[in-house]
């Protein structure tokens, strides 16, 4: 860790200006019951190191989507990441505004769109994902894909008639990088799950069964996310490899 303020600055929360056994875990993908969890990080943060690797784990594991969105404002601090997205810091502070919080950092793990935590604490984390795992279904998601052609059905049986956003995540299972500035110089790290892209390819009302065909932005893997309008809950998530 680099010496000074700026070695403690990821760490610190940043002040907004006004995101089981192995069968069991096949099950709960198959239905879109897997967890979603979201981890705000950054290459320019010297405290993100331990929740990037511990986002391999939880990577390898089918009742978790685990996937890493990396922001930008830490890169002032002598290297900029190259996977950061304005869009994936915007995504986190409307996270917190949703939340009522008035801080946003790194590591930040949002789990289901919901609670957060400190992406480096896994019992923490672990306990979040039980917690999910053991609320009742709110939607019964199926994807299926064909090439880079998906098939995407979902029904609402919370019997609430809510409204949901229906997302597209593209990400890269691995991406090694060296870095040579910054907190983290001289290290190479390998991230797992980079996401590459959001996209809302659809607004559904549950009072209606959903049928929507889409298309893949390429042949890597993508995740179909349906999440309560405004950034809510998660109800629903699938990988599409």
């Amino acid at each position: 860790m680099a010496r000074g303020w700026r070695s403690i600055a990821c760490g610190l929360a940043l002040a907004l200006p006004l995101v089981l056994g192995l069968g069991a875990g096949s099950a709960a993908q198959a239905q879109g019951r897997a967890v979603v969890v979201e981890l705000f990080t950054s290459q320019g943060c010297s405290s993100c190191p331990p929740a990037d690797e511990y986002l391999h784990e939880l990577a390898k594991r089918d009742d978790v989507i685990a996937l890493a969105l990396h922001v930008d404002y830490w890169d002032y601090i002598g290297w900029k990441d190259i996977f950061a997205d304005p869009a994936y810091t915007a995504r986190q502070r409307k996270y917190a505004k949703v939340a009522g919080r008035r801080m946003v950092y790194t590591p930040q793990m949002i789990i289901n769109g919901q609670e957060d935590v400190v992406g480096n604490r896994p019992q923490d984390v672990q306990a979040l994902i039980a917690a999910h795992q053991a609320k009742p279904a709110q939607v019964r998601l199926h994807v299926t894909r064909a090439g880079r052609a998906l098939q995407i059905t979902a029904r609402d049986v919370s019997g609430a008639g809510q409204s949901w956003d229906v997302q597209l995540v593209s990400y890269r299972p691995e991406s090694p990088v060296k870095i040579t500035r910054g907190e983290n110089a001289g290290h190479d790290f390998t991230y797992a799950n980079v996401v590459t892209g959001i996209t809302r390819i659809a607004q559904w009302q549950g009072n209606t069964p959903l049928s929507l065909n889409a298309k893949a932005p390429g042949d890597g893997p993508v995740v179909v996310v349906v999440q309560r309008a405004g950034l809510g809950r998660i109800a629903a998530a699938q990988i599409a490899k």
